[in-house]
């Protein structure tokens, strides 16, 4: 996966123009282009072209359950969903609980389901009918600490780490409903992996999300995750930018420095081509094989910074939108209520549901999503080339490579108007707007409204 700065000097093929002015939710799909998995480094091949929901079951619904969930699956699959990521489903500690639930990140049990979502049974059958319809399922698990009730605090008190003064399980930063799990300790080393093959085995999920999982120390992962993936072509995603977890087994990690670039480049603190500075130094300290989680929102930055409804607010929220889900290496989220969207913090320790009705952006999801499930251009692994345009401060400019397949994507990352001349575009040709199906003629200079973008399919 390298990334590459020279100028594309000549577009001579007819283009697909894709616009932020009209998305159609009825956009024709195709099969899915099957990624050579022999090109994939390690990762499950089916995460290639995939994306990441993130489902928040406790405010999905007014019930908050599994199986008030299920009926959202043939929605989330009409716009292209691919991979659900459940947030954590085991019951959360009473003792210390923050608020009146308390956070889903307070394991008491590693190997029981949340009696607010339903039974086991219910989580079985939310994961086969997920599968039946074609998603792969991913839960959230947490590796680093356990609530303040986990029946592991009594029966193997080793398991934690203490303070020398009082002989007390200490709690990691503030989170005091929480105690710090020791990873010093073999026996419990070979417990945690245990406990997430229990769930590989119980009920066939594809993969993990480990949260804070650069915390947890190297080692474990590099003796976990083999152990794991040898039972099942799994995705494991880690909650850390540090490039020692993808040397350590994880398929992807997350993209905290991009995305507080693209806040700032969202306020106009910086131009466009600040973003160059990030992905650089990824490029540097970074593996070759690299996937990155790329996000406009999460359940942290919603629920404490309010994302995405205020650090890209309106008409901005595209073309970053646009940006996680095309850039190079990206595996890209969308976090419940995106799709709305729900312009508000969703709560933590209490019910907040979401309000769901209009689905306002379910058709740019829509062609987002199967733009890149069905153009390998867009796959995570394929080339991303970066473009000198006439104005670089304000457009953010790249093509996505692989094989025939190619992808030029112009995004306006202000909130003026902008016109902008890219070299070698070739004006004699009509390009066909994907989103309404009719040929369009293009020509330099090319003009974009304020946080504008096109797309280029060729």
């Amino acid at each position: 996966m390298k990334r590459c700065s020279h100028l594309i000097l000549a577009f001579v093929i007819t283009f697909a123009v894709i616009s932020c002015n009209n998305p159609n939710p009825k956009q024709q799909e195709t099969a899915a282009t099957n990624v050579d998995t022999a090109k994939t480094d390690g990762h499950p091949s089916w995460i290639m072209q995939g994306n990441i929901y993130e489902v928040n079951v406790r405010q999905y619904t007014p019930e908050g359950t599994f199986k008030a969930f299920e009926p959202n699956l043939q929605r989330l699959k009409d716009m292209g969903v691919h991979t659900l990521w459940f947030m954590p489903i085991n019951p959360i500690s009473k003792i210390d609980r923050k608020g009146e639930l308390g956070s889903y990140y307070a394991v008491s049990n590693y190997d029981a389901i949340n009696p607010e979502f339903g039974s086991m049974d219910d989580w079985k059958a939310l994961v086969k009918k997920s599968h039946e319809m074609g998603f792969k399922v991913i839960i959230d698990w947490v590796p680093n600490h356990t609530g303040g009730d986990h029946y592991w605090l009594e029966q193997h008190p080793d398991f934690y780490v203490r303070d020398s003064a009082t002989g007390k399980a200490v709690s990691p930063y503030n989170w005091s409903d929480t105690r710090k799990l020791d990873y010093d300790n073999p026996v419990f080393t070979d417990t945690m992996i245990n406990a997430m093959k229990f769930w590989l085995k119980e009920s066939d999920i594809d993969g993990f999300r480990c949260d804070v999982a650069g915390d947890v120390p190297d080692k474990f992962w590099k003796k976990c995750i083999p152990e794991l993936k040898s039972m099942k072509n799994i995705f494991m995603l880690a909650e850390g930018n540090k490039a020692s977890l993808q040397e350590d087994g994880f398929d992807a990690t997350y993209t905290w420095d991009e995305f507080s670039m693209m806040k700032m480049i969202a306020k106009g603190q910086r131009p466009a081509f600040a973003l160059d500075s990030v992905l650089n130094r990824v490029d540097s300290t970074f593996p070759k094989t690299r996937l990155l989680m790329y996000f406009t929102s999460n359940h942290d930055e919603n629920s404490w910074n309010k994302a995405d409804y205020a650090t890209m607010p309106g008409e901005s929220h595209a073309p970053f939108a646009v940006l996680t889900q095309t850039i190079g290496e990206s595996v890209p989220l969308i976090y419940s209520g995106q799709e709305e969207p729900f312009l508000d913090s969703i709560s933590f320790f209490y019910k907040d549901t979401i309000t769901f009705s209009k689905y306002a952006r379910a058709g740019f999801y829509h062609t987002l999503l199967n733009l890149r499930k069905n153009n390998p251009a867009l796959a995570a692994n394929a080339a991303f080339i970066k473009l000198k345009t006439s104005n670089d401060a304000a457009i953010y400019a790249y093509t996505r490579e692989s094989g025939n397949s190619k992808v030029m994507l112009l995004l306006n990352l202000t909130a003026k108007p902008q016109s902008v001349t890219i070299p070698g575009l070739d004006a004699t040709k009509e390009l066909e707007n994907v989103f309404t199906g009719k040929p369009e003629a293009i020509k330099n200079p090319l003009e974009l409204p304020s946080w504008g973008y096109l797309v280029y399919s060729y």
